[in-house]
């Protein structure tokens, strides 16, 4: 066969126990899923009245058999015909992004079609030959694969630690130089210390890169993002908050000055060389943030939960986290994948992080807490953890 050739990669991955397959949803408690607030659970977005910003009302939701979503006799397609400089750009999509840049404190914005192509745009694109990239060692893979196609030199720095990150700063003698992380890391669960980070910038004369994915929805009063919860947006050259987590639909936008929106555009193939997003994706993420920072109590809910499954004890090695990402850590592939397997054959939807995802030895249970998510349902969870454990004594 041609594609014989493909074999030997995948065959080294069924010997690490770490090829991975799709699997369909199944009537099982969600502790997998990135919707923190319940918002795709829900149904949150197809429930609300468009009222769109071009006037009218009626309500989001499809009509008849072809899913159009009208209001007031206008048609929202679901096809935008082309990239943004020819032929995909039109009047909702950019009054939204006056409303994101409004809403997270910055003076422009640009939407992307997802996190990855943000990442991706944004990091391939600004930092040119000569500059220097410094990125936390646990950052997303869209952030390390935009770094690799700029052709700027990089270097990580420990994990949230700023020792570390001043040392290489100091050493840094380019002619600028981007700090890049995230709020809220999607493998650990933990925050970045941005108050200290945003001082190190200032002080080496470097540009700070925030992408707050995790953080969008949770972290704040209105769920802002954690730039804006410490009061440091005015300090960052870049944010990126991507909508398919809390805010519950699809893509992600860019924010800073109108500078860095005017080089985006001009230069960023992640942006110039795609299909734009069609209006009812740009509807349901204007929608989406008519929605979110309303809720209060769901935000409230969550952090309950979160405390109640941080002290129960387990008899398992965990990573601190503040956030709905709870990390139990189970090393080696197998031990990992059957823990994970007699969770999901008690109706407890958790999955395994298997190497080379995470290291060799931090193989963990990436257990994600939802406002929707009940007492019980968490105690259900401790309790199987903790009888597992017994059973199976895993590593402390």
């Amino acid at each position: 066969m041609k594609d014989e050739f493909l074999n030997s990669k995948l065959q080294q991955r069924r010997e690490q126990n770490a090829f991975r397959t799709l699997r369909l949803p199944e009537d099982k408690t969600d502790l997998c899923s990135n919707d923190y607030l319940g918002v795709v659970r829900n149904g949150l977005l197809e429930g609300m009245p468009s009222n769109d910003l071009r006037g009218g009302a009626g309500d989001l939701r499809g009509g008849g058999g072809e899913k159009d979503l009208r209001d007031g006799g206008e048609v929202y397609h679901h096809g935008s015909g082309g990239s943004r400089l020819l032929a995909g750009n039109y009047p909702l999509i950019e009054e939204t992004e006056r409303q994101l840049a409004l809403f997270h404190e910055a003076p422009a914005g640009l939407i992307f079609n997802s996190g990855y192509d943000a990442n991706l745009g944004l990091l391939s694109c600004v930092p040119q030959r000569g500059d220097t990239v410094l990125y936390d060692y646990l950052s997303h893979a869209s952030i390390r694969d935009g770094i690799r196609l700029s052709f700027a030199q990089s270097h990580s720095f420990l994990h949230n630690d700023t020792p570390d990150l001043e040392k290489k700063l100091r050493a840094a003698a380019t002619p600028n130089i981007f700090v890049v992380t995230e709020s809220v890391f999607s493998m650990d669960g933990d925050q970045a210390p941005l108050r200290e980070i945003a001082g190190l910038c200032e002080k080496y004369g470097a540009q700070l890169i925030v992408d707050e994915a995790h953080a969008t929805g949770v972290l704040g009063e209105r769920g802002e993002g954690g730039v804006q919860a410490a009061d440091l947006q005015d300090r960052c050259f870049a944010r990126v908050h991507t909508f398919g987590k809390a805010v519950g639909c699809h893509g992600a936008v860019v924010l800073g000055s109108e500078l860095l929106r005017d080089t985006l555009i001009n230069f960023s193939r992640a942006f110039i060389y795609t299909t734009a997003l069609p209006e009812t994706s740009v509807l349901a993420i204007r929608n989406a943030y008519r929605l979110f920072p309303g809720m209060d109590g769901e935000r409230w809910r969550l952090q309950q939960l979160i405390t109640r499954f941080r002290e129960a004890s387990l008899p398992f090695q965990r990573l601190d986290s503040l956030t709905p990402i709870q990390v139990v850590i189970v090393p080696g592939n197998d031990a990992v994948k059957q823990l994970a397997a007699r969770l999901q054959e008690q109706r407890l939807d958790v999955r395994p992080i298997l190497y080379p995802t995470v290291p060799k030895g931090g193989e963990r249970l990436r257990i994600v807490l939802h406002s929707f998510n009940t007492e019980e349902e968490v105690d259900r969870l401790v309790g199987c953890l903790r009888e597992d454990g017994a059973k199976n004594k895993p590593a402390q």
